[in-house]
């Protein structure tokens, strides 16, 4: 059985390995598959957003395990959830939201209170490894959700502003398709949450153009070297959302880019 790790828990301290460690000395047989440990700490909305980037290229029957859990020790659930195809395990945040709604109606979601299945003794700053990372384990081992404790109706949900369409004042004859960089990643690339299906549909066969802080992009490229050497395009990245980026540089050093940022689009 699969489990894979997606964590703000970086590679300096021995957290990640200390997950892997209870996942492996419950089931031995375990593979486990890191996605990342470098969501920026505390940062729910980066790891819904790399989950939901990342859980769909696993076979059925995977399990996600998901901390980034800010809220640890507080009164939030921790919970399982089960769809169609796989488990998720993790706080009740908001960082399971876009994966589930991806995946469609969860069939089940149970919050995880059943202490048989905890690491004793629980401590109040490391639910990773005494609640979640056993749950994983137990659940790789066959035992049913519906074990670990109480079912749940629902799950929080993320709230953020998705791209949205903007009229001009009248007898400007335009409309601008509104997004922003959601994730940033090592080598630089700005990446916004239009994705290329949307953003097809609002230009169409027309020109656009791309608007990101002081440069005007007219088109967009097939690769990152359709450019000069230092200079910024737009190209439909791996998992086709539009990014910014510079031809063998970094977007995020050429623009003083962060996360959050406006991007427009305007079709002409």
């Amino acid at each position: 059985m699969i489990i894979t790790l997606l964590t703000d828990f970086g590679l300096c301290d021995n957290f990640a390995g200390v997950i892997k460690g209870v996942i492996l000395g419950i089931n031995a047989k375990a593979d486990i598959v890191d996605i990342s440990h470098s969501v920026k700490p505390g940062d729910i909305f980066q790891g819904a957003f790399l989950l939901e980037s990342s859980y769909k290229y696993f076979p059925a029957g995977t399990i996600h395990l998901v901390i980034v859990d800010p809220g640890v020790g507080s009164k939030r659930h921790a919970i399982i959830a089960k769809t169609g195809r796989y488990y998720f395990v993790g706080p009740d945040n908001g960082v399971l939201s876009l994966a589930l709604k991806a995946e469609g109606k969860a069939a089940d979601i149970v919050s995880i209170t059943n202490q048989e299945f905890f690491l004793k003794p629980v401590s109040s700053t490391f639910h990773g490894r005494d609640i979640f990372a056993p749950a994983a384990a137990y659940l790789s081992r066959g035992i049913s959700i519906t074990e670990f404790g109480t079912l749940q109706k629902s799950y929080k949900s993320l709230k953020f502003n998705r791209p949205r369409i903007i009229s001009l004042p009248a007898g400007k004859g335009k409309k601008i398709l509104q997004g922003r960089i959601v994730y940033i990643d090592r080598f630089g690339n700005l990446i916004t949450d239009i994705r290329e299906e949307l953003f097809r549909k609002f230009v169409g066969k027309g020109k656009f153009r791309i608007y990101f802080k002081n440069k005007v992009i007219d088109r967009v490229s097939k690769s990152y070297a359709d450019a000069k050497k230092d200079k910024p395009l737009a190209i439909f990245g791996s998992f086709a959302n539009l990014e910014i980026s510079v031809s063998r540089g970094s977007a995020r050093d050429y623009f003083r880019a962060k996360e959050g940022l406006g991007v427009r689009v305007a079709a002409e």
